[in-house]
């Protein structure tokens, strides 16, 4: 068992802010752990960092509870301990009116935007209140879209309005255990997720528009902020966005 002060489980790390993430922590020294369901997207991943023998991917399925209490349990039996949970696999759905999305589409979004953060959050807990020193840091990957929804998302932001009350959650029970919690919610990041942007995404009017991105680094700079804080210093919420897109003008 190798032991390592700054360790992180960064879960949909196989792409997109993930990925970001995960390469940004790695190049400021933590080793990181990196969780996805799909195997050769976390080798990718493992293979651009600054320093590959810090990367550990770890396939895994965020919405399976087995699945994650196995990837915690490995991430212990390998590390000694997990300092760090980035909280980002999520999903969208197609831009439908709510009563036209199948409900199968509604379940998967839930299950894997809310319930798996749920259960890795739970899984983190569970970690960092028996490891010594005692505590950790767990940051939500909510959304933008929770207080500026775009048309036809009410299944993906009624799971980041969810991610919301989880990190409040946590900031107070995690209190008692040195557990700190915050949550980013990221505006356009340019991902696989946003690429419709480039041509055309709909506005709170009807008409069709493109929109600004901004690079994952951003972001993934951001999270390395977040997660260099010591634990008696927290920032709860932190918005990065693309400066130019009309988020203050839907609402």
């Amino acid at each position: 068992m190798t032991t390592d002060r700054k360790i992180a489980i960064v879960t949909g790390a196989g792409s997109g802010v993930g990925r970001a993430a995960a390469l940004a922590l790695n190049g400021a020294g933590w080793t990181v752990v990196l969780a996805g369901r799909r195997a050769e997207a976390l080798e990718e991943t493992a293979a651009k960092a600054s320093d590959r023998d810090r990367m550990a991917p770890i396939p895994a399925d965020v919405a399976d509870e087995a699945s994650v209490d196995a990837l915690f349990d490995g991430a212990v039996d390998r590390f000694g301990r997990v300092d760090l949970l980035f909280n980002n696999a999520g999903i969208n759905v197609h831009a439908v009116p709510l009563d036209e999305l199948p409900v199968a589409e509604l379940r998967r979004i839930i299950d894997i935007n809310l319930t798996g953060s749920f259960l890795c959050a739970r899984a983190a807990m569970r970690v960092m209140k028996k490891q010594d020193p005692m505590g950790g840091r767990i940051i939500n990957n909510g959304s933008v879209s929770a207080y500026g929804p775009r048309p036809y998302s009410a299944p993906y932001t009624a799971t980041k309005h969810g991610i919301t009350g989880l990190t409040k959650s946590i900031t107070l029970d995690g209190r008692p255990f040195n557990i700190a919690c915050g949550q980013i919610d990221i505006g356009n990041a340019a991902t696989e997720m946003s690429s419709y942007m480039q041509t055309g995404a709909m506005q709170a009017n009807g008409t069709m528009a493109p929109e600004p991105r901004i690079s994952s680094e951003h972001i993934g700079r951001a999270i390395v902020h977040m997660a260099s804080l010591p634990l008696e210093a927290n920032i709860p919420f932190i918005t990065v966005m693309a400066s130019g897109m009309p988020l203050y003008g839907r609402g």
